[in-house]
């Protein structure tokens, strides 16, 4: 069973970690947007990064410049990420909760240190929900503190784990591949392929929906 999460483990044979490698690749993608008539990558993805900044001020309702942008980047890198781990032999270092947990933690950690110092009364207000009973109240502010408390981890273990479980699935039916018979093969080959499609809309929603949270739990403090 320890050989199913070796291609998660970030261990090497060289005295050089070279698995965390992939979290740079993504860098090499990135179309340049210093031509002076924009490639048809570029467009699409300048279209991407407008359309997420239009969404993303919406949650936000805030008018400062500039806010949006550290939210398309988290969506940028966590989807280069993504993808680069559905090529075959390159780690995919969104699968390891030290990078989850690395991009969770300091953006609720700031969100937090801001709230309790610029809008304390808002903060404890959120602790009862509106129209809680009085009997209640104590109860409510265990549950709201707990669910504030655990928000980082589960941005993190949400990620890691959809990642972490396609990867398995598709390890899992790959290694039966030579086994197998002809007929029950093409049967296999459809089904890896249906998976890897499963795959690449998973990577997109999971980089998405960790942006759109924090963005919610941004938008929470102010």
């Amino acid at each position: 069973m320890t050989n199913l999460f070796s291609s998660f483990d970030p261990t090497t044979n060289f005295n050089l970690s070279l698995n965390w490698m992939s979290s740079l690749l993504g860098l090499l993608i990135i179309p340049s947007s210093f031509w002076l008539i924009p490639a048809r990558p570029t467009l699409l993805w300048i279209n991407i990064i407008n359309t997420l900044h239009k969404e993303f001020k919406i949650l936000l309702n805030t008018n400062s410049k500039g806010t949006t942008l550290l939210f398309t980047s988290v969506l940028s890198l966590i989807l280069f990420n993504n993808f680069l781990g559905l090529f075959p032999y390159i780690f995919t270092s969104t699968s390891h909760l030290t990078l989850t947990l690395t991009l969770a933690l300091p953006l609720w950690v700031s969100f937090m240190i801001y709230g309790w110092m610029n809008n304390t009364i808002h903060m404890l207000a959120h602790l009862v929900p509106q129209g809680t009973p009085p009997a209640l109240m104590p109860f409510m502010v265990c549950i709201e503190t707990i669910s504030n408390i655990i928000r980082p981890g589960t941005l993190a273990i949400r990620l890691t784990a959809n990642m972490i479980a396609g990867h398995l699935l598709m390890t899992l039916l790959g290694n039966t591949g030579p086994t197998l018979s002809i007929l029950t093969m093409n049967f296999l080959i459809i089904t890896q392929i249906i998976l890897l499609i499963l795959e690449s809309a998973v990577a997109m929603i999971q980089s998405y929906v960790f942006a759109v949270l924090s963005t919610l739990y941004s938008s929470e403090v102010n």
